[in-house]
């Protein structure tokens, strides 16, 4: 197995995985670690290091409020995911994670580059449902990847400007590129392909994806896109994230600075994480947060949503493979992400752009005493194939169908195209790109099958 590499840094060393036929690399550096002086700033190159690096464990996670440790009932994503309260935190995040089934450094196996969600607030890659092992079994090499979340990904502010006058926003956009980057210049060495990489996210994971679609220094770097709850588009949905200039969010980080008690950004690099995280707690926390510190419209990294930069003729797309959970985003009786994924098939439809695009929609039922439905995220267990790391009571039902769902996802991640064998060696139910005469989306239920889904007569009136 290629448990020792050679990257154009350093060497780095894994560990068998569950599976001793993948080897997972864990914590590695792309980028000097943001602290000091460079808190807020862009990311920077990686220096070289010395010997052999042990990559055996996941990284600290973005600065972010600590997993609740009792949550409410209510609080369904707490008790999904974040069950690990002493889970260490630190701005020293910019580390990424590969699982590779390769033997030698010359396979050139196809890549599947992931950025988790969180509302850019919240998230990391050692969440457990992200475990890599079970798409690489597939003859696939997995990446995760660390980016900065809320005030430390998306500050600006004018002294950060004068600095950085060419990124002087969207740091933690700007850490997935960077992670991108490495991943292309160094993935060969690991058994991938660096000519077959596809980017993927989820919730805002999925947005970033979106955004990197848009972006033309993002765009060489990768074929397809996996854009699972992300493309949210509704007339009376609530606005979730404002929409900033640059200048509107310097002004923003001012005034956020000068609440920390501090007259410069020299004296804010001053202060420690933990003196930070407590103003951002006393600022308003999670709420006013996510309203505060998104992505900012500087027209690169954030050009604008993907349906209106198709609209405008600013990017060149690519193919996605996309979908919706049944009980998420719903806002006056409309399905946001159903709507998001209608719009923007038909806007390329009529910009005459010819892609192989695949939807779909999960409607899985979820167990456990919470009766969930099927909420935002859920499908992220069926993706991975990692129900058996999750604590509600799946049955065999649910395993068959997160095996089918994966066999789908990582078919597309090799070629474009979904449909192929499962891992009995029979074939899949047909799925065919998606056409907005035809609605076609796969229905993932207790088994999958394409059916058309008729958009409502009200949907129909924002179409």
């Amino acid at each position: 197995m290629l448990r020792i590499v050679k990257t154009k840094l350093g060497t780095v060393e894994g560990i068998p995985a569950a599976d001793p036929r993948i080897t997972a690399f864990k914590s590695i550096p792309f980028a000097k670690p943001p602290v000091g002086e460079l808190r807020f700033a862009p990311p920077q190159p990686a220096e070289p290091w010395e010997g052999v690096r042990q990559c055996y464990k996941f990284p600290p996670i973005p600065v972010q409020p600590s997993p609740n440790r009792n949550p409410p009932p209510e609080d369904v994503y707490s008790r999904e995911w974040s069950v690990d309260p002493d889970i260490p935190v630190s701005e020293d995040c910019l580390y990424l994670n590969i699982w590779t089934p390769a033997k030698t450094g010359n396979e050139k196996l196809p890549v599947y580059f992931w950025i988790f969600g969180g509302g850019w607030q919240v998230g990391h890659t050692a969440e457990m449902e992200f475990d890599g092992e079970r798409i690489a079994r597939r003859g696939i090499v997995v990446v995760t990847v660390n980016y900065r979340v809320n005030l430390f990904g998306f500050t600006c502010h004018p002294e950060l400007t004068a600095e950085y006058p060419e990124n002087p926003a969207n740091a933690g956009l700007q850490d997935q590129l960077a992670g991108l980057k490495w991943i292309y210049e160094n993935i060969e060495a690991f058994g991938g392909d660096k000519d077959n990489i596809t980017i993927g996210g989820q919730s805002a994971g999925a947005g970033s994806v979106l955004f990197h679609i848009g972006n033309p220094d993002s765009r060489k770097y990768f074929k397809r896109a996996v854009v699972d709850s992300g493309l949210i588009y509704a007339p009376n949905m609530p606005d979730m994230f404002p929409k900033r200039t640059i200048a509107d969010a310097e002004k923003l980080g001012q005034e956020f600075i000068k609440f920390c008690g501090c007259n410069s950004l020299a004296e804010a690099r001053k202060l420690t994480t933990e003196q930070l995280r407590q103003k951002w707690d006393e600022w308003g926390g999670y709420p006013k947060s996510i309203a505060s510190w998104t992505p900012t419209f500087d027209e690169k990294f954030n050009r604008g949503s993907l349906i209106e930069v198709v609209q405008e003729g600013k990017c060149t797309p690519c193919p996605i493979f996309t979908g919706f959970t049944t009980d998420e985003f719903i806002f006056g009786g409309l399905h946001a992400v159903e709507m998001g994924i209608r719009k923007l098939m038909k806007e390329e439809e009529a910009h005459g752009i010819k892609l192989n695009n695949y939807c779909y929609k999960f409607d899985v039922p979820i167990p456990g005493w919470d009766h969930p439905g099927k909420f935002h995220s859920v499908d992220l267990w069926f993706w991975f194939e990692t129900l058996a790391k999750c604590w509600r009571p799946f049955k065999g039902v649910h395993y068959d169908v997160a095996r089918q769902m994966c066999d789908y996802l990582c078919n597309f991640i090799k070629n474009g195209n979904p449909n192929g064998k499962d891992l009995n060696g029979e074939p899949l139910p047909e799925w065919t790109p998606y056409e907005t005469e035809k609605e076609n989306f796969m229905e993932f239920t207790t088994g999958c099958a394409q059916n058309r889904i008729p958009a409502s007569e009200e949907m129909k009136k924002y179409l």
